[in-house]
């Protein structure tokens, strides 16, 4: 039964484990294509002002401008982002911080109660 066990638990960490690199893959590739569209947003302003479409001085407001539009978009995206991961977390059954927490007390509890009693039987 003990080796089922350890079975078991080999299992569970290696899907959190899995889970976890998917999960970062998908974080990372979302954060290269946001700086890869940076570059090419500022790319496009300077074409834009290599062809006199709008002047020089204006380039730094439109990207500043720019710039905060995507910020409240991201922030938009963000929230999303972690209500999506929350319910993912949940439909796979990972535990919180504040379960495990709350488990970690319960084991520190239950370790003084034996210690007492083990005092005890002495």
């Amino acid at each position: 039964m003990d080796e089922n066990m350890k079975e078991k638990k080999e299992n569970d960490k290696e899907d959190s484990y899995s889970f976890y690199h998917i999960a970062r893959r998908i974080l990372l590739a979302g954060i290269g294509a946001i700086a890869i569209k940076h570059d090419e947003m500022e790319e496009f302003i300077d074409k834009l002002v290599e062809r006199g479409e709008i002047a020089r001085k204006d380039r730094e407001k439109l990207i500043k401008e720019i710039r905060e539009r995507h910020k409240e978009r991201f922030s938009d995206e963000e929230a999303h982002f972690h209500e999506r991961m929350d319910e993912v977390l949940q439909h796979f059954h990972v535990p919180a911080k504040k379960d495990i927490d709350v488990l970690n007390e319960k084991i520190a509890a239950l370790e003084k109660k034996i210690d007492q009693l083990s005092k005890a039987k002495k």
